[in-house]
């Protein structure tokens, strides 16, 4: 089985191509650099095919996947700075890259009629009530230009192709780039005590868990749209900035205040990121370990780094 993945420069996109590897499947990697610039961790990644390609030329993406000629695509490229994706002269850049580079995709795959596993995101949803979202409801109303345009590439995905994985996740960290518990761990060495909103309430997703769960339903023909989170419960960024620290031996004290208090950031946020995933056991994949465990894991994958 061929598979070829965008964005391997990212942390989910690296953790991808390595499952990939581990298992002896065929990868090929793409990115905007013209060679690869990922993670430099020894890993199988920079050892596997790496082209370039810029998802938002229509044409570029046309020519390379038609050699390929992938029997899946992972498309894991994605503009995910929330924040930058509000001002004004970025918000057509952040378009072409989530909605029209997915176009580019899904056209490409429905001509080789192969398969496409879409990364999304819980930011599709307004955040609203405390019920979970199922992965099927279409109750769309993002609040944010960023899951604006990822709504756009779902929807792109969906009424295009018939074999497509829809994934939305949330919270997500890894090795690649910023995240919660490295700006965490960063804060923590310099402050005593850390304000941490409280009320918005979601599941952690570590890459390298979700890697796992994306090779294993790549191989299968169930179809549609799924959600995946580690599991161990939904809690709240200051529950999560806790067991941080508690983790990492840290004395910092973690005071929770309201997304109020905390002050507005440009984009909103949701403050019900909750994910319903049962509908992964139901199709008989293997739900992933729950976030206590996978931060344990990444705490010590990061050691000596922060």
């Amino acid at each position: 089985m061929k598979v070829f993945v965008t964005g391997v420069a990212g942390q989910l996109g690296h953790d991808v191509m390595n499952e990939l590897a581990s298992r002896g499947y065929e990868g090929i990697g793409s990115d905007l650099a013209p060679v690869y610039s990922g993670i430099q961790d020894g890993s199988a990644v920079t050892a596997m095919p790496y082209v370039s390609m810029d998802i938002t030329d229509a044409a570029a993406v046309e020519q390379t996947l038609l050699q390929v000629r992938p029997d899946v695509v992972v498309h894991c490229a994605a503009w995910t700075a929330v924040d930058l994706a509000e001002d004004a002269d970025q918000v057509e850049r952040v378009r072409a890259i989530n909605a029209g580079g997915t176009e580019h995709i899904v056209a490409a795959c429905k001509a080789l009629d192969c398969k496409l596993v879409y990364l999304s995101t819980d930011y599709v949803f307004d955040g609203q009530g405390d019920t979970p979202w199922e992965p099927d409801c279409k109750a769309y109303r993002p609040l944010n230009v960023y899951g604006q345009t990822k709504l756009e590439g779902e929807l792109a995905v969906a009424n295009t192709l018939t074999k497509y994985f829809i994934v939305r996740i949330a919270w997500v960290f890894g090795l690649s780039g910023k995240n919660f518990i490295k700006t965490m761990l960063h804060l923590g060495k310099t402050h005593d005590t850390l304000r941490v909103v409280n009320d918005q309430i979601g599941t952690p997703t570590y890459t390298y868990d979700l890697a796992r769960l994306l090779v294993d339903m790549l191989q299968t023909q169930k179809y549609g749209y799924y959600h995946a989170t580690n599991e161990g419960g939904y809690i709240s960024w200051y529950d999560f900035a806790k067991e941080i620290f508690r983790q990492a031996g840290y004395s910092t004290q973690v005071i929770p205040v309201t997304t109020a208090e905390y002050g507005i950031s440009k984009a909103a946020r949701p403050f019900n990121s909750r994910l319903e995933k049962r509908k992964l056991t139901e199709n008989g994949f293997q739900p992933l370990p729950t976030w206590q465990d996978a931060l344990k894991r990444y705490l010590k994958e990061i050691e000596g780094q922060i």
